[in-house]
Order: C-alpha cells, then sequence, then structure tokens
C-alpha cells in the first residue's frame, strides 16, 4: 500500500481525508478502514523528544496549502510564545511540540448557502462517513505511542510523559468532538489502546480547545452530551466565542435557525458550564477552582476582525498570542 511522503518539519504531519471521511494515501485514494491500524504507524511517527502532541483540525474555508500553513502557524506561535515568556508557564519545564494536522475539504463562497454545505459535508463525515473512525485510530494511535502521564502523579514527576492536546477551529472541532465519542464506543471493532479500566488514569485527551466552535449552543446536550459524560478527556472543555464571528453569529443563524457557539457560547449542559474571559498575555489563568466541564472563554476583544472582504467577519481571526498563551496554559493545567 502507497504511504504518503513525510512532511518536511520535523515537528509536523499531515493526513488528509476526502469528502467521505475517509483516509487519504499517498496518491489520493482511500486507505480501507481495515488498513488503517497499519497506515498509521507508516505514516506517522511520535518524536521521542516531543513533550507535547497537538492534534490540529482546521476549519470552514481552508484549502490544502492554507490548511498546511495553519497548522505550521499554531506550532510557530506556540514555540514563540513559550520560548519568550516560559516563565508564565512554571507547570511546563520543557515544552517541546510536535503536531498532526488533519486536513479536509472546507472550500466554499463565503456566503450563508457556502456556509450551509460545508456544514452538511461536515456533518456527514462524521455521521455517513468515516471521519469520526479515522481520528479515533489516530487518537487511539498517538496515544499508544506517547509516553503516557499518570494521572494524580506529583506535577514534578512528569517531565518524561507527553501529553496529548485536541485543537479545532470551527467545523474542525465538531470532527474532534466525534472522534473522541467514538474512540469510546464499546461497539465496532476496537480501536484504542486506552486503559479504559485503569482508575489511575481514566482519560487519554489531556485537552480539548475550539475556536470559534459552528454548533448549536445546546450541542453538549444533545449530540455531545457523551463528551460530557463518559468520553476518555480531561476537562474543561474550552470553547472560545466572540460577537464579531459573523459566520456564527449570522450564517449559522440562518442555516440552522440559531447563533452557533462561535457568536454566544454553549449554553449547556445546565449546572456544567462557565464563562470567562481570554486573558492577556501578562494575566495567568488559574485553572485549580473551575469545576465546569464547558468553559466558554470570551475572546471579543481579540477576535474582532473583519473586513469588507472577509464576509465571515471575525470568524478566522484567531491567530494571536493570546490565542496561544491559552492553549500553553490548558497544557500546563494538564501536567
Amino acid at each position: 500500500m502507497p504511504v504518503m511522503a513525510k512532511a518536511a518539519e520535523p515537528g509536523i504531519d499531515f493526513l488528509d481525508l476526502d469528502e467521505a471521511g475517509s483516509l487519504l494515501d499517498g496518491n489520493g485514494k482511500a486507505v480501507a478502514p481495515a488498513d488503517l491500524r497499519h497506515f498509521l504507524p507508516a505514516r506517522l511517527r511520535v518524536p521521542s523528544a516531543a513533550t507535547d502532541i497537538v492534534v490540529f483540525a482546521h476549519g470552514w474555508r481552508n484549502d490544502r496549502p492554507r490548511a498546511a500553513a495553519s497548522v505550521r502557524r499554531l506550532l510557530d506561535g506556540l514555540e514563540s510564545q513559550y520560548a519568550e515568556h516560559r516563565t508564565r508557564y512554571p507547570g511546563i519545564p520543557d515544552f517541546r511540540p510536535y503536531a498532526v494536522g488533519v486536513r479536509w475539504p472546507s472550500m466554499s463562497n463565503p456566503f450563508p448557502w457556502g456556509y450551509r454545505r460545508i456544514r452538511d459535508r461536515a456533518h456527514a463525515m462524521t455521521t455517513e462517513g468515516q471521519a469520526g473512525h479515522v481520528l479515533a485510530h489516530l487518537l487511539g494511535y498517538l496515544n499508544r505511542e506517547r509516553r503516557v502521564p499518570i494521572a494524580g502523579g506529583p506535577r514534578l514527576g512528569t517531565v518524561d510523559s507527553q501529553y496529548l492536546h485536541c485543537v479545532g477551529h470551527s467545523f474542525g472541532g465538531r470532527f474532534l468532538g466525534e472522534a473522541i465519542m467514538a474512540a469510546a464506543s464499546p461497539s465496532g471493532p476496537p480501536r484504542l489502546a486506552w486503559p479504559w479500566t485503569n482508575p489511575d488514569y481514566p482519560y487519554a485527551v489531556d485537552t480539548l480547545l475550539v475556536f470559534q466552535m459552528a454548533a448549536r449552543p445546546t450541542i453538549f446536550d444533545e449530540e455531545f452530551a457523551g463528551l460530557l459524560r463518559d468520553a476518555p478527556i480531561s476537562g474543561p472543555v474550552a470553547l472560545t466565542f466572540s460577537r464579531y464571528d459573523r459566520a456564527t453569529r449570522l450564517w449559522h443563524r440562518l442555516a440552522e435557525g440559531v447563533k452557533g457557539i462561535g457568536a454566544v457560547g454553549s449554553t449547556s449542559p445546565a449546572g456544567q458550564t462557565s464563562v470567562g474571559n481570554l486573558h492577556r498575555l501578562d494575566e495567568p489563568y488559574d485553572f485549580a477552582q473551575m469545576s465546569a466541564r464547558v468553559w466558554n472563554v470570551d475572546a471579543h476583544w481579540r477576535f474582532r476582525q473583519g473586513r469588507w472582504w472577509r464576509p465571515e467577519g471575525a470568524h478566522s481571526d484567531i491567530w494571536h498570542p493570546e490565542s496561544m498563551h491559552l492553549l500553553l496554559a490548558l497544557a500546563a493545567s494538564a501536567r
């Protein structure tokens, strides 16, 4: 079976999905589900020197080059923020990230009908296609290959561990949520090497952060209820929102009848949501007292740029040092 060539950057690998959610090999052919367990080890190698593994799924209106550039931008931003301000993250004595970018066909025109078409495609890729299963295999493989942290262990005793972070943008957040739930499902063929019955390590994804999620505010009471109830993730689920995100404020309302999470945050489940602000670089995050599973991060003061030629508004205005600060703070809290 042909294998895609390795990415040029030592800290980045890419996986490509087609419109059916199937993983593509180097010749543009779909990898059969039964071959995933052989394809992924040949395609990906978790560097032994990596301290953190970041799985990034892009959102709406990313062609293949732009999707690749987004992963590089994320990794560069994290490394720069840590190098310049490492004393702000005392829980991270060393930070050497490795990224896996998940690319999928998300291009359309930037208007409501284009938004609706990609929304329907993203939904079909997980509910009717293979995207959830492919990413579940990916998370399971990465978890098996990494040096797994011991939950509850001494903070300074985890320096040799490798932490697994899922980061999504827009519809990419749906993919990651579906993948984590699919990984936890007891039905179907085994996909994971996670120790489900081990009380010392009851989760496998250390953090989940979704920028400007394109989903209904009630999705965690509906399709994603299992993500909070019995999926292998250490909370909280962090979701940014901004009132300047026209795609989820207006286009999402026209498509689904309500504004999306990216514009107003998540409203459910009752009693399990909280709201905080996206912090400035000199403001530390304190997760110690957080009990809510869903944390809405109000970023309207920072995610606000949208010109007339960008009818989606600030939907993609996420590339700021403050975004990297948030992700590094979450990574520190997982240790």
